[in-house]
This record gives C-alpha cells, structure tokens and sequence, in this order.
C-alpha cells in the first residue's frame, strides 16, 4: 500500500522488481499533494464490518481496493515492517514477533528490542519512508513517544521524522499539522490501544468496543482537519480473535513436543520450532502428530516453497524455524511456564486464517480531492 502512495507524490518507489503501485493508488489518490496514512492495530476487516454502529465514520468510508491481506504472521512488527518497506517478510527479514537470531542461542522480541542487533542490519531494505524525504517529500512518522528510538521503529520508520506522541489525541493533532507543515508530505500515524484491548480482555467485551468507538472519533478528528488537497489513508495490521480455554495448547505440558527442540520462537497462533541438529526430522514428526488438524504444521523448506512468507532470502531463511506451525480456527499453542504473560491473553493473532489477515484499506479526501 505505502508503495503506493509513494507513486501518487510523484516519488519513485524500489521494490526489487515488484510493481510501484500495485493497488492502482495513483488514481485513487489522483490530485492529492499531501497524504496521510494511519493504521490502526487489530483493526481487522471483519471487526470493523461487524461493528459499524460503533464506528460510523470508518464504516461510511469507502474501499478504494477492497480488503488487504495482512503478511504471515499476521502481527505487528511483521506487518509494520511489511507496511514500511512495501517488501513481503521474506525479503525484509521481520518474520514473526519473536525470531531466532541465527548463529546465537537466543530470540529477539522485536517489540522489545533496541540495539542488537543493528536495527540497520537485520532490517536491511530501504523503506518507502527514506525514498520519499530522498524525493524531497516531507515525511513524518507519528506513533507513540514510548517507542522512539527503538529498535523496530529505526528499521520500519527509517526516513521518517518520529516526534512522539502522548496519546491519540496528540496523534490526531501532531498528523493534522504535519499535513499542513509543506507542500508536499506523506503523514503516517500509528495507533496501538485497540490492540492491546483486545489482547487483554477480548474483542468480545465491552472494553474493546468502547475502545473502537473512541478511534473512530479518533479518525473523525482527522478526517475533519485534512487540508484540501490531502487524502487520508486507513488500514491496519492484522485483525484478532478470542480463543476460549478448551482450545489452547500448553506446550509446557507436552513433553513430546519438547523432545529435540532448542528454541522455542513466535507466538501461540504461529510457532517457530528451531531443533537441534539432526533432529528437525523427528520434531516435525512429533509436532504434526500431537498438534494433528489444529495447525498447518510443516517444514521451513516446504513453508518457503509455498509462498506463504513471499520470496524468502536465502540468508533470511534461518529466521524461521525448522518447523513451523500455524493454528487453525481458534487454536492456539501457549506456553504457560516459558511465556505466563503472553499466555494469559484473550485475544490473539498470528496465523493465515481471513479473521486474522483481513485488513481495511479506508480512503477520505479532502475537499478539493471530492
């Protein structure tokens, strides 16, 4: 999508041989001068289109090229990285929330990381961000003041100008000035607190539709301030759903699925398996009989050949675990003594179901553009 939109400025986007602008952004956006983009994280599609009464601004908007699909595994640092740099996983290199660093016996949780490693290096492509400012747009990225400076918003953000905001309210304001600051500027914002609702008490609850409620003002806010000539873009990066008690998976309480492993990686809806060696074999097999219909459960090789992560770089490919497991329907395999936090969630994301992939593309104009 931000490929794009870089298109529609006029800016010249890389992407490795794949089209500039594959969702036909430049007439969409025909006109516009300035453009901001927000995403909204766990705004998956069918979230939005099962609670339009609670969002009747994100419900009016219109779709200029249907629902999006989300990368695998559909969640944030994967989509955020996928967003930035207009590349599938396999070629930027963010492939799950928590990834082996290969050559090491460790994982990064790339929400947690900050200096190692290289965020320049282990997120190596150029983003559409610094292509653009190259161009001579100007360029700001608006997201949360906690996160400045890290490690994933050096290597997703990269070009952009990132001040930090303090709130959604002070999201809304500071993107409502960026677009007003030059000519020509690309605007994106970030929103994180649907997200987090709905990891902590479900997108079945009233907390989570209060929240969606409070971001369509959010967006109603910059929708009402978008200068003339501008346009205003809303996606997100994955959508979410409940999973109930009677279909989780303590992997902790597997001992067969212990058995040769070395690292554990990923999340409880897609799960990286790093063996030791020689016994990727026999992981895989204990993995695929334990777990049986409950996931797609199958080697990296098999899991690259099949597309489902884009064209893989060979040397991105150890990122990914020797055996790979994607929940189905509303499974999901925790591990209650190794992660207690992340497996006490409600809500949860990762795999290639279309509750988890489906994601909006909103699009509002501003008045000169109607």
């Amino acid at each position: 999508m931000l490929p794009g939109v870089g298109a529609a400025l006029g800016v010249r986007v890389e992407r490795d041989g794949l089209p500039a602008d594959p969702l036909g952004l430049t007439a969409a956006l025909s006109g516009a001068r300035r453009v901001a983009v927000l995403l909204v994280d766990g705004l998956g599609a069918d979230l939005i289109r099962a609670h339009a009464d609670l969002a009747p601004t994100l419900a009016a908007m219109s779709g200029p090229a249907g629902d999006l699909s989300a990368p695998c595994p559909s969640t944030t640092p994967v989509s955020l990285a996928t967003l930035g740099t207009g590349m599938p996983p396999g070629a930027h290199g963010i492939l799950g929330f928590v990834t082996a660093v290969p050559g090491e016996e460790r994982t990064l949780n790339h929400v947690q990381w900050g200096d190692d490693p290289d965020p320049a290096a282990w997120q190596a492509r150029p983003t559409v961000f610094e292509q653009a400012a190259a161009d001579g747009v100007e360029v700001t990225a608006v997201g949360p003041y906690l996160y400045k400076g890290s490690g994933l918003t050096r290597a997703v953000y990269r070009g952009a100008h990132y001040p930090g905001s303090v709130g959604p309210g002070d999201l809304s304001a500071q993107m409502g000035h960026a677009l007003t600051a030059a000519p020509r500027a690309l605007v994106y914002g970030y929103l994180a607190e649907l997200d987090l609702t709905g990891h902590v008490r479900g997108v079945d609850s009233d907390a989570w539709r209060a929240q969606l409620a409070l971001i369509d003002r959010i967006v109603e806010q910059v929708v009402d301030t978008l200068p003339a000539d501008a346009a205003l873009l809303i996606t997100a990066d994955q959508g979410m759903l409940d999973i109930p008690a009677s279909t989780r998976v303590d992997l902790d309480s597997e001992p067969a699925l212990d058995e040769g492993v070395r690292l554990l990686a990923g999340e409880p809806r897609a799960r990286y398996v790093h063996a030791v060696d020689g016994a990727a074999d026999d992981v895989l097999a204990a993995w695929s009989t334990v777990l049986g219909d409950r996931a797609w459960v199958t080697s990296r090789d098999e899991a690259i050949a099949s597309g489902v992560f884009g064209r893989v770089d060979d040397a991105l490919a150890a990122r990914i675990g020797d055996v790979v497991a994607l929940a189905r329907g509303t499974w999901a395999f925790t591990a209650t003594e190794r992660e207690p936090g992340p497996s006490r969630l409600i809500g949860y994301h990762g795999s290639i179901t279309a509750t988890e992939t489906a994601i909006p593309l909103l699009l509002a104009r501003g008045a000169a553009l109607s």
